[in-house]
């Protein structure tokens, strides 16, 4: 009897564009009626485990935080029967004590965006899912557990998304600093609640580049400063990726997260009220309750 395992998300942010020591890889094009993913999509497996990596500002880095079709990206995974999502995200630190090349597994987000589709209930039929608890349990204690030694990264964080592109002015820094935040970027929102939507368990490593600007030593972050921090963070993402995979293919999986079944009582449009064209939409979203 086979064990049934996870089919394994990574979205790969700013410096990750690839993935190393995939069996039998092929990128993919994958369809959404979203419209386009920001890449094609790259599978196979490693240890058994079934991967599927999606770069999320395409290979060439060339989608702003805001024009990433963040709906399309996981209705593309969801499709293919992606059934847990790893997200790297570089971000920059406002504490004195998360310092540039740590890492992060986040277990809160701020959501500050504006300018990007949230839902893919928004056509006729509506659903609210819960997002208290944003982050997989399950996924986040695995990767701390699988997490090399030469790796700095510590457990729980709120992450503050921020629109972008440009970074943070003094005042706002200041500002997400007095919330008691620990990490700012801008891709996590709305990838986050979209994934939780897909009934996909979705857990963040917030790769840290520099302090922001609150901090008196790194005043007018430079993207060069920035490149050479997510360069040396690269390969150690990459070496932590592995381990995570190498972790769960070692593991009895257990199947209960409630990301996966977090549209059972979502859905508050009646059955007679669901436009036709919409549910056509969320075929792949949320078919077993249209």
């Amino acid at each position: 009897m086979t064990e049934e395992k996870p089919f394994l998300g990574i979205i790969g942010g700013s410096g990750i564009y690839e993935l190393n020591n995939i069996i039998n890889p092929k990128w993919l094009s994958v369809q959404s009626l979203y419209g386009e993913p920001s890449d094609k999509i790259l599978t196979g497996s490693i240890d058994d485990i079934n991967i599927a990596f999606l770069p999320r500002h395409g290979r060439s880095h060339n989608l702003l935080p805001s024009d990433i079709n963040y709906r399309a990206n996981i209705d593309c995974l969801k499709s293919i029967g992606v059934t847990d999502i790893i997200s790297l995200s570089a971000v920059g630190s406002l504490k004195e004590n998360i310092k540039p090349g740590n890492f992060v597994i986040i277990d809160q987000f701020i959501d500050r965006t504006f300018a990007r589709k949230k839902t893919f209930f928004d056509e006729g039929i509506v659903a609210h899912v819960s997002m208290a608890k944003p982050v997989s349990e399950q996924l986040s204690e695995i990767i701390l557990e699988a997490a090399p030694q030469n790796i700095n990264i510590s457990m729980g964080g709120t992450y503050l998304a921020m629109e972008g592109p440009q970074f943070s002015t003094l005042a706002e820094s200041e500002l997400y600093k007095s919330w008691n935040c620990d990490v700012i970027g801008m891709t996590n929102m709305p990838e986050a609640k979209l994934a939780r939507e897909a009934e996909i368990a979705y857990a963040t490593i917030a790769m840290v580049t520099d302090y922001d600007c609150w901090h008196p030593d790194h005043d007018a972050v430079t993207v060069d400063d920035i490149i050479e921090v997510l360069n040396n963070n690269s390969n150690n993402a990459k070496s932590l990726v592995l381990s995570i995979i190498q972790n769960i293919s070692q593991k009895t999986w257990t199947w209960s997260d409630p990301s996966y079944s977090a549209l059972e009582n979502a859905i508050i449009t009646p059955k007679e009220a669901r436009p036709e064209i919409a549910k056509q939409k969320l075929q792949n979203i949320a078919k077993n309750y249209l």
